[in-house]
């Protein structure tokens, strides 16, 4: 398949869920404690938050790959 394309959002995939995964098991009362705060936060900083995550992430990517 060369550079990119599936493959490579298929490993990134597979990295992040192994990385939460491993979170989790270790510290299931810290996801739990954040999960109650964000169910209390308002929706504006968390999209906001959620924008910035992405942009870092694709920036990243970017970084890595070229």
């Amino acid at each position: 398949m060369g550079r990119g394309g599936i493959s490579d959002f298929v490993a990134a995939l597979g990295l992040m869920l192994a990385f939460e995964g491993l979170c989790l098991a270790a510290f299931p009362a810290v996801w739990r404690r954040a999960l109650r705060m964000m169910l209390r936060a308002p929706e504006t900083p968390m999209r906001i938050a959620g924008l910035v995550a992405g942009a870092i992430g694709v920036l990243l990517v970017f970084l890595v790959r070229y």
